[in-house]
């Protein structure tokens, strides 16, 4: 169901060499997945034997049970859709292979040998085992069936879109160019790794790295299951270190060291995945370099998909924003320091001799100038370089008025009060148009005046006019066309308005601002988001709040980050907004403000393709320079109607 494939990462409690106690654990273990509707499942490498059998691997009784075991294992599977890969030592071409094997349904698929047999440090294994390289057979009789064998098999579902599955063993990881890489660009969706780590002082961080960089440069999933505290301690230890990454996003991971069986479960997003490898042009040109010198052989075998009644997978309601504060931290501090570069960039190549800011004591307004305050002490010139504009209109109130002021003076730039109120009636007059009609025309005058201030005024002073609006403005169209939605550089154009609070949030508490400043923004971080274009209620507060208007923007962030970065269908955005939101909006408020965001994400692309100049600082952006190029006059109907079918 929409996509996604249930995985998981088994750990058994093992005993050394005892395959009956191993494969009792492991039918436990594919009993416990098979309840939670897994569709793919992983044990560790040698799981049946354990791996730390050292000599033992030269015993025909070791290997004749282990085989005895798989069958088990295999008959256990008849009833059970489930995709299953387990570890064993297999006989093949007079030569001992550490193998995983795919099961399903009570078939072997194929049997997959290791590639890289490590033989250093406390690694021993060419004493015992071949690499699939010395392998001669391409079948081979296991359990009574004739089955593939080799390093070069895909296991694609035939009724699951875009699940294929490729397997690599333990160090297999580990080597320059492991087998996923070529796994992965021969259509290899989700790699399975049945490993055997042993845990050193900081290993798992390495670890952890590891899997998720291969993830991610090959973007896939990956399901990576390691043997557990069952194995043998005479030398070393292993924790039973699992997890599950989708293109070097951490799903789930175990806790390490556990005393008993456990499972490590995700649900990986396949579509994501094939959206990720079409929109990356580069992945496939790898192909090109490998495809005269190798080939892969196709198992193709038959799973349903996952029914979703339960969901293993964190959907974060502001995924422009990490929940971890090391994480934020890093994010915010690169942010500011790409928008403040970017205009320092600018105001050196122009030469300009002064920064001009529309100063209106909301968030967007206040993070530009903190920019261009910032890009002053870049530079090493005057902060009095920065000349910050406030305009106040018909519908300012004197909370923001006075935040605009005073956030000015803290900061200590240039400052001027210009109001529209006069111009504004004048053009009224001039137009034809009663000032008690408070409509379209209404509000964009005074948008439009406050523009042709700041051009004009940025022209008297040899200057640039800096742009305040944000991407979630710029996704709805939430801009008076040739008013704030032009500038001479829109330092804000690529941060979502869910950032756009945190940053201010974050320059308050990390920046050397100036006295009172930090208590400014703060306030300023209270006030409700508002245009301010028409007038004040009978208490004079804000009267104009936007989203009441467009819809709450932590909504309209969420959609735009699953439309334009992964191009999910209404349905899908509709399914994770409910994981996501759950308890906070019901279904009805959802599909009201997805049909919202589709109309206006549609209608307003007219303002997206004539922007001005501006930083791109993360994955999405809507300059039509950059990574978003969508015909003005393109219909958005199909996806209207699918909402609608909702």
């Amino acid at each position: 169901m929409h996509s996604f494939i249930r995985t998981a990462s088994a750990v058994p409690k093992l005993k050394v060499a005892d395959c009956i106690y191993n494969t009792d654990e492991i039918l436990k273990l594919i009993d416990e997945a098979h309840k939670k509707d897994v569709k793919i499942l992983v044990f560790p490498e040698l799981s049946i034997t354990s791996y730390t059998c050292s000599d033992l691997f030269l015993q025909s009784t070791l290997i004749e049970y282990a085989e005895k075991c798989l069958k088990k294992i295999v008959k256990f599977s008849a009833n059970i859709d489930m995709f299953i890969s387990v570890g064993l030592p297999v006989v093949c071409d007079n030569q001992t292979f550490n193998c995983m094997v795919a099961i399903c349904k009570g078939k072997i698929l194929g049997v997959v040998p290791k590639t890289s047999i490590p033989n250093y440090s406390e690694f021993y294994e060419k004493r015992w085992f071949s690499s699939a390289d010395d392998l001669v057979s391409k079948e081979i009789s296991l359990c009574n069936q004739i089955v593939p064998i080799g390093s070069d098999l895909l296991f694609a579902a035939e009724n699951i879109k875009n699940l294929t599955i490729g397997i690599e063993v333990c160090e297999d990881l580990w080597g320059p160019i492991p087998p996923s890489s070529y796994l992965s660009i021969f259509g290899a969706t989700v790699i399975i790794n049945g490993s055997a780590s042993n845990e050193l002082a900081t290993k798992n961080e390495y670890r952890r790295s590891l899997v998720s960089q291969q993830s991610s440069r090959c973007i896939c999933g990956y399901v990576y299951t390691s043997a557990g505290t069952g194995e043998s301690t005479q030398d070393t230890v292993f924790s039973g270190h699992s997890m599950i990454f989708e293109n070097g996003r951490l799903l789930s991971q175990s806790k390490r060291f556990s005393k008993d069986s456990s499972l490590t479960i995700a649900d990986i997003d396949l579509e994501l995945l094939a959206n990720d490898r079409k929109k990356n042009t580069s992945f496939m040109g790898s192909l090109r370099k490998t495809c005269d010198s190798m080939s892969f052989r196709t198992v193709k075998f038959n799973m349903e998909e996952n029914s979703l009644s339960d969901f293993y997978r964190e959907v974060k309601p502001a995924p422009f924003v990490p929940d971890n504060n090391h994480m934020l931290n890093d994010r915010c501090e690169d942010i500011f320091n790409i928008q403040v570069t970017g205009l320092s960039k600018r105001v050196t190549h122009t030469n300009s001799k002064s920064l001009v800011v529309g100063i209106s004591g909301g968030l967007d307004s206040t993070l530009a100038l903190l920019v261009a305050v910032k890009a002053c002490d870049y530079l090493g010139i005057d902060r009095k370089t920065v000349h910050g504009i406030t305009m106040p209109g018909f519908g300012t109130t004197d909370r923001t008025y006075n935040n605009a002021l005073n956030l000015m003076k803290a900061l200590g730039v240039t400052m001027k009060e210009i109001s529209i109120k006069e111009a504004s009636i004048q053009h009224f007059k001039d137009i034809g148009h009663d000032i008690n009609i408070h409509d379209v025309t209404y509000e964009n005058t005074q948008a439009r005046e406050r523009t042709q201030i700041l051009m004009d005024y940025a022209n008297k002073e040899y200057g640039m006019v800096i742009g305040t609006g944000d991407l979630s403005e710029l996704a709805l169209g939430w801009a008076t066309y040739n008013g704030d939605h032009m500038s001479m550089y829109g330092v804000n154009g690529g941060v979502p308005k869910t950032l756009v609070r945190v940053l201010v949030k974050w320059v308050a508490e990390n920046e050397n601002l100036g006295d009172g400043a930090s208590e400014i923004l703060f306030d300023i971080l209270d006030t409700p988001v508002s245009p301010e274009l028409l007038p004040p209620d009978e208490n004079g507060n804000i009267n104009q709040k936007t989203e009441q208007i467009v819809g709450p923007y932590e909504l309209h962030d969420f959609f735009l980050y699953y439309v334009v970065r992964f191009g999910f269908s209404p349905e899908k955005i509709l399914f994770l907004s409910e994981k996501a939101f759950d308890g906070k909006y019901d279904r009805e408020t959802l599909i009201q403000w997805l049909k919202n965001f589709y109309r206006r994400f549609f209608t307003q692309q007219f303002k997206r393709s004539c922007l001005p100049d501006g930083p791109k600082v993360g994955t999405i952006n809507l300059s039509p320079r950059g990574d978003w190029r969508m015909p003005s006059d393109a219909v958005g109907r199909i996806w209207l109607d699918e909402v609608d079918k909702l």
